[in-house]
């Protein structure tokens, strides 16, 4: 463990005796059920702090975050991993968390820091992007998200509804970025004009991709960035890798903060920094297929070999998102029923 972190962690007990606060050592992460380090993870920490950490999983982040505003103030929890920049700005309205400037953070870059006030820290990020399958569209590939709307991949494209899926949401903004406010209902009616699927979820689109599972006849599919890596990883010996239109990739941070009501502020800072050091950086991509924010963690070989840079990921400010989702995503409902 970091010896950095391990005298942090002296010293904050130690101010916290002094000041005759009395904080539990028992803290409880709230968190989405996508949420998965390795066994034993959570061990070391209480080795090194004499905390131990109970982890509560249920639903989605969208509604991890509903629950978290409904209790702003008297939570149920210390800290809250899972809200993301899709989320960010209603949680942050919402009074969910207090401020906590995390150690480690010096080696995040800036644009994963959404939030001045340090209200939530970055943990990790990931990329929703647009795959595809050269082979399965008739020597024909897309190179852009424009391309998408071609007569030669009619019907070749499957999504998701953004009213019900964070990918299918996550498009939608990507196509609002490119296009702009003037430009992207017409780019959907291209899509639509052009035979586009669009399905409830990431699964239901995953299972009509010709290299999803079961498989089916499309071509060309919304899903992640470390799609490929999880098809290099347990596709068999000779595994075949989706290709990546870079230009449709939607960033997607998650972070972690300190829940606002909590008992418990400083040890639950703790795990917020334990989170952001490089040890479980390190963890996470192998675990959740995402990468780690913290510039220090050393990204798993294996990982690293399948993945496809994104240098230049689409994004909206939060507080656009925030402002405009209910509007854009009633709009594009409109349009889909034109």
């Amino acid at each position: 463990m970091n010896r950095l972190f391990v005298l942090l962690v002296a010293l904050m007990l130690a101010a916290a005796a002094c000041s005759g606060s009395e904080e539990s050592d028992n803290i409880t992460l709230l968190t989405h059920e996508s949420f998965v380090l390795s066994e034993g993870t959570f061990e070391q920490f209480t080795a090194d702090t004499g905390i131990t950490v109970e982890v509560v999983s249920s639903g989605d982040a969208g509604a991890l975050v509903a629950a978290a505003i409904a209790t702003s103030g008297d939570p149920v929890g210390d800290v809250l991993f899972g809200v993301d920049n899709l989320l960010l700005q209603r949680a942050l309205d919402g009074d969910v968390f207090q401020a906590h400037e995390a150690v480690g953070l010096d080696d995040v870059p800036d644009r994963f820091k959404l939030d001045a006030e340090n209200r939530v820290t970055p943990i990790d990020t990931g990329y929703v992007c647009v795959n595809y399958r050269p082979e399965d569209l008739g020597g024909s590939a897309p190179s852009s998200i424009d391309d998408l709307r071609q007569p030669q991949f009619a019907s070749e494209f499957i999504t998701q509804n953004p009213e019900s899926s964070t990918p299918g949401l996550a498009f939608l903004f990507a196509t609002i970025a490119t296009y702009g406010e003037d430009g992207w209902q017409d780019y959907w009616r291209d899509l639509k004009a052009n035979g586009v699927t669009v399905t409830s979820g990431w699964t239901e689109a995953w299972a009509e991709y010709v290299g999803g599972d079961p498989g089916g006849d499309k071509g060309i599919v919304n899903s992640y960035a470390s799609s490929p890596v999880f098809e290099g990883l347990f596709g068999g010996e000779n595994p075949t890798i989706s290709s990546i239109l870079t230009d449709t990739c939607f960033a997607q941070i998650e972070f972690a903060g300190v829940l606002n009501g909590t008992d418990s502020p400083n040890n639950a800072g703790l795990l917020v920094d334990y989170l952001l050091s490089p040890e479980v950086q390190a963890d996470i991509p192998l675990n959740m297929f995402v990468e780690p924010v913290n510039s220090q963690a050393e990204v798993p070989a294996e990982f690293a070999e399948f993945a496809v840079p994104v240098s230049a990921p689409l994004s909206l400010p939060p507080a656009d998102i925030a402002a405009n989702q209910a509007r854009w995503t009633q709009e594009w409902l409109e349009l889909l029923r034109e």
